[in-house]
């Protein structure tokens, strides 16, 4: 019984054991006997493994890369032919130390172009690469110049070339990192010219005015069994690049190769071999055979993104359709572990909006993807529409009218013509209100001076008295009788018989009267026109004189005197001024 009761505890215990194991491990970093190391897909530069990518360190003959680069630019560039017949100068030995490769070449001797520059991709000859450069720009010193400016504009950050072969040691200022061989190296590689050099095994070269025929090995031990470096290191699918070696360098080693569609570049800088220890073996042959047997191992072409397959939906404006479909431009396949999980991928998309307006053709380009697997990204990667989209006329017209009034410029035009209208407006109601208060004063003064002029006939209508006019008549201010005017003048007749005495000074009265009123007349009438102007322009003026002056002119200008008046009447003479 006791045995059946450990079993289940067992069983408790191992599944428990599996619970806490630790997951499966990510990709293990490959084992690489090397001071610096870069390790990259050649197709796309993604690096797939580095180390010390950027430690300064001597290069060694791995400087020939640029040194090829820029001869083969040269041969493109029409500057020189690989036909030219090169003659060595004197400076064809310059920096050359005891045991260094070389090609034998003397000052004198007569080669071709293309002669000079596979010695020195093919058999790493030190005393070529000084022919070259001299020939090139004139002195090796111009040349090593054209070097660091070419480095740089390849965008190199921590290069610095004293010599155009690499004899040269970091001492004296000659240095790159394994990260910038890389950029030099993926530049060199894409000129046919450079990469069938570096790829060729053996090359012989006719007999010149002072050597006789040479034949050269590549000292590239990964696709020549005739180097220096013997065999035992062949590597299926390799093609170059470059090796070097110096004790201050260590074995260096820039190769390239391909398989499965699978193009690798790697550097490796610092490893060690026959000369500079006790190994056998040259490092970098073997780091550099790991390198490339590490990625064939674990990593494989996986397509991530298909052509096919829909991005994102966007909408069109101006188009008969409201919106398309945005594809990859081509299937996305990446080289990627074998055990990554592609459905962890992620994706980036930015839209070129400006694009996106009608008419738009068939697999135009209107913005990108980056997909994100495994923690790195890659791309962009161009999406475009498989199906065009026409214009809607209709639509356009609409849009352009809504982009014409939502110019800045036109509203605000559109405002100050508002504001102009509407202070217009103002303007015009304003006018009119103060024109219609002007046409009611206008009316009122037309009144006023209507009921004063017919006052002033009203009170010329009026007769004057007999005081009033006599009054103005004589010009002074006396009191008559009017009872006594009224025996002379009047209707009444006297209660007795007029004496002849009576009759005479009666007569003599109505003589003087006559001939003062005769006089009276016309001084009365010239006086009343110019007391009439004056009180048309004074407003002070007393009704009371007007109305003695009217009446005083048209009593005295009467040939027939007016009924008496029955009361004393007492006029003044008044000063008008």
């Amino acid at each position: 019984m006791k045995k059946f009761r450990v079993f289940p505890l067992l069983l408790l215990l191992c599944l428990a054991m599996s619970l806490i194991a630790p997951a499966a491990a990510a990709l293990d970093d490959p084992l690489v006997a090397a001071q610096a190391v870069i390790l990259l897909n050649e197709e796309t530069g993604e690096i797939l493994y580095e180390k010390n990518a950027d430690e300064r360190r001597t290069p060694a003959s791995l400087t020939k890369m640029m040194t090829g680069l820029l001869l083969c630019e040269a041969v493109e560039s029409g500057r020189v032919n690989l036909d030219d017949a090169v003659a060595a100068g004197l400076d064809c030995q310059n920096g050359l130390v005891e045991g260094a490769t070389n090609a034998s070449i003397v000052s004198g001797e007569v080669m071709t172009l293309k002669d000079l520059f596979y010695c020195a991709m093919v058999a790493s000859a030190n005393d070529a690469c000084n022919v070259i450069g001299s020939y090139l720009s004139g002195s090796i010193d111009a040349f090593v110049d054209e070097m660091n400016d070419r480095a740089a504009a390849l965008g190199c950050r921590d290069t610095h070339f004293v010599d155009p072969n690499g004899l040269s040691s970091m001492d004296v200022g000659h240095y790159t990192t394994a990260r910038d061989l890389s950029l030099i190296a993926r530049e060199a590689m894409s000129h046919h010219l450079f990469a069938d050099a570096v790829n060729t095994a053996t090359y012989s070269i006719a007999a010149t005015n002072a050597t006789p025929e040479r034949h050269l090995a590549n000292s590239n031990a990964l696709i020549s069994i005739e180097g220096i470096y013997g065999s035992g290191y062949i590597y299926e699918g390799a093609s170059g690049i470059k090796t070097g070696y110096t004790r201050a360098a260590g074995y260096c080693l820039a190769s390239c190769v391909e398989r499965n569609d699978i193009r690798l570049l790697a550097i490796v800088m610092g490893c060690d071999g026959p000369n500079n220890s006790n190994s056998t073996q040259v490092g970098s042959f073997v780091a550099t055979k790991g390198l490339y047997d590490w990625v064939y191992n674990n990593f494989s072409r996986q397509l991530v993104l298909a052509a096919s397959e829909p991005v994102q939906q966007v909408t069109v404006e101006n188009g008969q359709e409201d919106s398309i479909i945005l594809h990859p431009e081509h299937d996305v396949t990446l080289l990627l572990p074998n055990d990554t999980d592609l459905a962890t991928r992620e994706m980036q998309v930015s839209i070129d909006t400006s694009r996106l307006v009608a008419p738009i053709a068939a697999g135009a380009d209107l913005g990108s993807v980056t997909i994100t697997v495994g923690g790195k990204a890659y791309g962009p990667i161009p999406l475009v529409t498989n199906t065009g989209v026409e214009l809607s006329r209709s639509v356009y017209i609409r849009a352009r009218i809504g982009d014409f009034f939502n110019n800045r410029w036109v509203r605000a035009l559109i405002w100050g013509l508002v504001i102009f209208a509407v202070l217009y407006i103002i303007l015009v109601l304003r006018y009119r209100a103060l024109r219609r208060r002007h046409l009611r004063e206008q009316k009122a003064r037309i009144e006023r001076r209507r009921r004063q002029q017919e006052a002033k006939e009203r009170r010329a209508a009026q007769p004057p008295s007999r005081t009033q006019r006599f009054a103005a008549a004589s010009g002074e201010s006396r009191e008559i009788d009017l009872e006594e005017l009224r025996k002379y003048f009047g209707t009444e007749q006297p209660a007795e018989p007029v004496a002849p005495a009576d009759s005479e000074k009666i007569e003599r009265m109505v003589s003087d009267v006559s001939a003062e009123q005769s006089a009276a007349r016309e001084r009365a009438q010239d006086a009343a026109r110019s007391e009439v102007r004056r009180i048309e322009q004074s407003s002070g003026a007393e009704n009371s004189i007007d109305e003695a002056f009217a009446e005083a002119v048209r009593q005295f200008g009467s040939d027939k005197p007016q009924s008496r008046p029955a009361s004393t009447v007492k006029v003044k003479k008044r000063n008008i001024e």
